[in-house]
């Protein structure tokens, strides 16, 4: 970033002003609002968060399946430290931003695009998750639809973009049905299950193989480490709220905050509730069919409650996308704001929505959907990874906060951010380790691509900044020498509005035709009409024949400007290329793209200024 001053900086980091109206209250959101729009994928996550748990535990058979719970308090303790921690982010950068804003603040440059590579990733990756998750539980109440799993992840998220498209508050109304219908599906699949001496039902699991180990009693370290990093994906999206500050009511803080408080008791009694299920009606992992179908049948019955919660669980899951979609356009919006990606998505459109950010966000998932065949046991693994990369970069850039602020009982936060630094970091390690070879590679990959883009776009903007001498106080202004080159092949009422054009425009104006210096006999008369046609109309304006042996149209024109520019008669040279505007999408294709290879080969070798000049039918 040489070369760039202090003032250049401020004015470049500015993305353009789209003048926008200041956002209404109306289009932002409520705390329960946030807890509806923002914190579907941290309340679904019950839904494979437990799951997780079990598959690993069951490499050590029925034995390893009596931790579960420990495991799970073990996770809901994490998550208290991770709740009380982004309370905290939240007021301390109520501008949002999360990770990537501490990371900035007190970890430097690098650190931060570390964190937002890694909280892309995780946003990316929650949207795929979310759905695959949401198709599993369908599929489990459905299996004759297993087969069509990767359509209908396509249909659902198309849905939930066009839901996103059309403002955030305005999905938090829609969103908000789903996710009451989901808590208290759940809670009501603790409470009945705590009053049942064993399962109503297991006919959800009935011919069905279990994916218990046999023979393995043993218990060690290291599977209760893989444990908890699986059952860690269960804490996804609670940084979602801190991210997305800016999207709440004022006082933003204090509603953000609430939210966040609501999301961890809910979030932790539905998961240790469900914990205490697993082991009270000692299931088992069977193949085809999800943990949380298992208890609800286990604790419902297989009838009316067992489909309800199916049905609620597959919207809450399909629709859990939405925390991406409301947290990942707000973190690009703050990422080009500090020039590390295009600024165009900073751009806002009507209802507030950052377009860009959401359609990109789109594309990419709907290509994770398809690449993973729609099975969510391929990609939880590594939805861990960006979510624990993330958490550890804000609790030391939390600790950092504290030890510089040093306020009131500021050693305790700094311990408490401390112990989830050492928490989340352990769980990070663990779980890249062990699935690296299943994909985790990508993700190790994919993190400093993410970084390298950032910096190369922020240089980018950095010489643009250098080249515009942002921030200077240019010279006077002086009046330029200018030619006007209008290229033309017929006497029209479009050639005539371009001269027009041109010789309001230009000190001088010229225009050039391209003639071919073998002509057969369509060619030669063809050069002598337009010869004669312009003698007889006498615009003012002179007409220069470019000669060219091999029939081209661009090559030529290009030849003649540098040319132009090569003798340095004029300080500006302006080629203003006429064209026809369609009213209908159809005519374009009866266009002979005259003007659009011209305008390519001069922008490409040429440094004269092109313009193209419309004439709408």
């Amino acid at each position: 970033m040489s070369g760039v001053t202090a003032a250049q900086q401020s004015a470049i980091e500015e993305p353009p002003d789209t003048g926008a109206r200041p956002e209404p209250e109306r289009d932002r959101l409520t705390a329960l609002g946030g807890l509806a729009a923002l914190s579907l994928d941290a309340m679904a996550s019950v839904a494979y968060g437990p799951e997780s748990i079990v598959l690993v535990l069951a490499a050590a058979g029925s034995y390893g399946l009596g931790f579960t719970l420990p495991v799970t308090v073990a996770i809901a303790v994490l998550l208290a430290v991770l709740v009380a921690s982004y309370r905290q982010v939240i007021a301390a950068f109520p501008d949002g931003g999360g990770s990537y804003a501490v990371a900035k603040a007190h970890l430097g440059r690098r650190t931060a695009l570390t964190a937002a590579a890694s909280l892309v990733i995780d946003y990316i990756l929650n949207v795929a998750v979310s759905v695959t998750a949401g198709v599993a539980a369908l599929t489990s109440a459905f299996p004759a639809l297993y087969d069509q799993r990767v359509w209908l992840c396509l249909g659902v998220l198309a849905l939930v973009t066009a839901v996103n498209l059309r403002g955030i508050a305005e999905s938090a109304r829609w969103f908000m049905a789903p996710t009451a219908v989901f808590v208290l599906s759940i809670l009501a699949i603790v409470v009945v299950g705590l009053f049942r001496d064993g399962p109503v039902s297991t006919e959800a699991a009935a011919g069905h193989a279990s994916a218990l180990a046999g023979n393995a009693t043993a218990v060690g370290a290291l599977l209760l480490l893989k444990a908890f990093a699986a059952g860690c994906s269960a804490l996804t999206g609670v940084e979602a709220v801190a991210n997305a500050v800016p999207s709440f009511r004022t006082p933003r803080a204090k509603r953000a905050q609430h939210t966040e408080v609501a999301l961890g008791a809910l979030l932790g009694v539905m998961l240790i509730g469900l914990a205490v299920l697993i082991g009270r009606f000692q299931l088992q992992p069977v193949e085809g069919v999800t943990v949380l179908a298992q208890l609800a049948d286990a604790s419902l019955g297989h009838g009316f409650g067992f489909y309800v919660v199916q049905f609620a669980t597959v919207v809450l899951l399909g629709l859990a996308a939405n925390t991406s979609f409301g947290g990942l356009p707000v973190l690009m919006r703050l990422l080009a704001r500090d020039n590390h990606l295009p600024h165009v998505f900073a751009l806002r459109a009507d209802h507030q929505v950052h377009r860009h950010g959401v359609l990109f966000l789109a594309l990419v998932s709907a290509a994770l959907l398809v690449g993973s065949g729609g099975d969510v046991n391929r990609l939880v693994p590594l939805f861990a990874i960006g979510v624990f990369v993330g958490f550890t970069i804000c609790q030391v850039g939390m600790v950092r906060h504290w030890y510089r602020e040093q306020g009131s009982g500021w050693r305790g936060k700094a311990l408490l951010n401390g112990c989830g630094a050492l928490l989340t970091g352990v769980a990070a390690v663990v779980v890249t380790g062990t699935k690296f070879t299943e994909g985790a590679w990508g993700i190790c990959l994919a993190l400093p691509l993410l970084v390298l883009l950032f910096e190369l776009v922020h240089r980018s903007y950095a010489r643009i900044g250098t080249r515009l001498e942002l921030g200077r106080i240019p010279g006077p202004v002086t009046r330029q020498r200018s030619l006007v080159v209008v290229p033309v092949h017929a006497i029209t009422r479009l050639t005539r509005d371009a001269l027009s054009a041109a010789v309001s425009l230009g000190d001088e104006v010229l225009a050039v035709t391209v003639v071919h210096t073998v002509p057969d006999a369509e060619d030669r008369e063809s050069a002598e009409a337009l010869r004669r046609d312009w003698e007889l109309w006498h615009p003012g304006v002179p007409l220069l024949e470019i000669p060219d042996a091999h029939r081209r149209i661009g090559r030529p024109l290009v030849g003649f400007v540098n040319e132009l520019g090569s003798e340095h008669a004029y300080d500006r040279i302006t080629v203003l290329i006429p064209e026809v505007e369609p009213t209908r999408l159809w005519e374009r294709a009866l266009q002979n793209q005259r003007g659009a290879v011209i305008d390519r080969a001069l922008r490409r070798h040429t440094d004269a200024v092109v313009c193209r000049l419309r004439l709408r039918m």
